[in-house]
């Protein structure tokens, strides 16, 4: 299966980008689509980290005012998350994976774990995301995060590994990040102890 950009023209550039896309591709049962257009939110690669403490049985959730939960009229469109940020040019993963969890917690993991690799949306987005589970000691975290400059406003919570299954099962933990996070930490909390 073959597909070919044809054309691409920024239709939008602010803070984000969204660029329209004219698209030739194939088609399942042969044939192709022509002259396809598709605008789409140009938002590049991103990172997040699952902060785990495993010698206390916790996580560090940051706490975030979010400008997509209130445009879509949200109850509290203040969201627990991961933390996380997109990748600068010129920097790995890794590299944003560290300096996010010390921009918004106040920490730096001991060992990063590297969890998934993954499509947002691609329907309307070109963004991917690198999952990590990050070690570090709950001890030492910020009370509150986040750069004046970028106009971050975050506070930091410490929760037990079963407050936060219990928030996740009550639907407290609403975006995906956290979600996928939380889903591996239940599933994969055991394999965790090799690193005490």
């Amino acid at each position: 299966m073959k597909y070919v950009i044809k054309d691409n023209k920024s239709v939008f550039k602010g803070f984000f980008k969204v660029d329209a896309l004219t698209l030739d591709y194939d088609c399942f049962e042969g044939g192709q689509l022509n002259n396809v257009v598709r605008e789409v939110f140009m938002r590049g690669e991103a990172v997040g980290v699952l902060l785990v403490d495993i010698r206390r049985q916790q996580i560090i959730l940051v706490e975030q005012f979010r400008a997509g939960a209130a445009a879509a009229k949200a109850d509290n469109p203040w969201l627990l998350e991961l933390v996380a940020g997109i990748v600068e040019p010129d920097e790995s993963p890794d590299e944003v994976a560290v300096r996010e969890s010390e921009e918004e917690a106040g920490c730096v993991p001991d060992k990063l774990i590297p969890l998934y690799e993954y499509w947002v949306s691609p329907g309307g987005s070109d963004e991917k995301f690198y999952l990590f589970c990050g070690l570090v000691d709950a001890g030492k975290v910020a009370e509150y995060g986040g750069l004046a400059d970028e106009n971050e406003d975050i506070k930091v919570h410490i929760l037990s590994f079963q407050q936060a299954f219990s928030w996740l099962e009550q639907g407290r933990l609403n975006n995906a990040m956290t979600i996928i996070g939380v889903q591996w930490l239940m599933l994969n909390q055991s394999q965790l102890n090799r690193y005490i």
